[in-house]
């Protein structure tokens, strides 16, 4: 699967990931009105509201991007018809051709991590049959328990041909009360950094491992010496946009090829018809300036990656 995400990157020249975090407030009231006159104002309407706008954004976005990276605590959070609009948007997702990357940051003791592995990236035994629970390419991984909890992962994916993205150093402001910490003398996250390198060497593609990282956009000077770290491992980089990374603090994450990163926006994309810039889109072609989010974000990374 990494073959074909660097595949459709070199293709649509970006390396872009749509992160799809629906939260209601991002949902135009026409949606919202539809969907609760159909099941009400329950978890039924709500889960029916966010796949509708989730729909949309495909629609309008697929032809330009490689990849869409859903979140799955947003749908989580309205229970089981939340999970029911989850599979929905990926398996629409596939149907587009997309890959997806399914942004669940599991990681436990062995058992529990190749339950969550075979439920995202795996298939399950139900008698003499199989079935998918998910239909995600990639999964996000908490490494924090260590082997026991990434190697059940990477067992699955060499059997699916598929991969994980091992979270090295986040985006978020509080991540250096841990990440940051020296361990004989060097930080935490370079140090995980490292074993991501070595699991990627079991679990090759072509050119790049099927073992990625994810290092926040916010932090470039970090990911500078983690590309050197892990040459041959794809990065997701989160942070973009709404928090505050633009395409001039990228460059570092990309080897010089210009591959080698995967550069996510959620917000600053899906509710791109909230802000000013795309006001003159409206609620009603919230799709449109989405689309539009993106056009911009690729020729800001097309900027950035100049001369690379």
């Amino acid at each position: 699967m990494i073959n074909q995400l660097v595949k459709k990157i070199e293709e649509l020249k970006a390396p872009i990931v749509v992160g799809l975090d629906p939260m209601l407030d991002y949902v135009p009231e026409q949606i919202k009105e539809k969907a609760f006159s159909e099941y009400g104002e329950t978890l039924e309407g709500a889960g029916e509201a966010i796949w509708q706008f989730n729909k949309g954004i495909l629609d309008a976005t697929s032809d330009l991007i490689p990849a869409v990276k859903p979140q799955i605590a947003m749908y989580e959070q309205f229970g089981i018809e939340g999970l029911k609009a989850f599979h929905k948007t990926c398996a629409y997702a596939q149907e587009k051709g997309l890959v997806i990357i399914g942004d669940i940051k599991r990681g436990d003791i062995g058992s529990t991590s190749k339950a969550y592995a075979v439920g995202h990236v795996g298939k399950v035994q139900v008698g003499s049959k199989s079935y998918r629970g998910f239909e995600e390419d990639f999964v996000t991984v908490n490494p924090y328990l260590g082997s026991d909890g990434v190697k059940p992962f990477i067992d699955v994916c060499k059997e699916e041909k598929k991969g994980i993205f091992v979270l090295v150093k986040t985006s978020n402001p509080s991540s250096g009360e841990f990440q940051d910490q020296l361990i004989d003398g060097k930080p935490l996250y370079e140090l995980v950094a490292q074993k991501v390198a070595q699991w990627g060497e079991e679990h090759m593609g072509d050119s790049y491992s099927y073992i990625g990282a994810v290092v926040g956009a916010t932090y470039p000077e970090m990911g500078a010496a983690l590309r050197k770290v892990m040459p041959k491992n794809y990065i997701l980089v989160p942070g973009y946009g709404a928090q505050g990374g633009k395409g001039s603090d990228l460059a570092p994450f990309f080897n010089k090829d210009g591959l080698g990163a995967i550069v996510n926006s959620s917000r600053g994309i899906i509710a791109a018809y909230k802000q000013e810039k795309y006001a003159k889109f409206g609620p009603e072609a919230y799709a449109d300036a989405s689309r539009q989010a993106v056009l911009d974000m690729k020729e800001d990374l097309e900027n950035a990656l100049v001369g690379r």
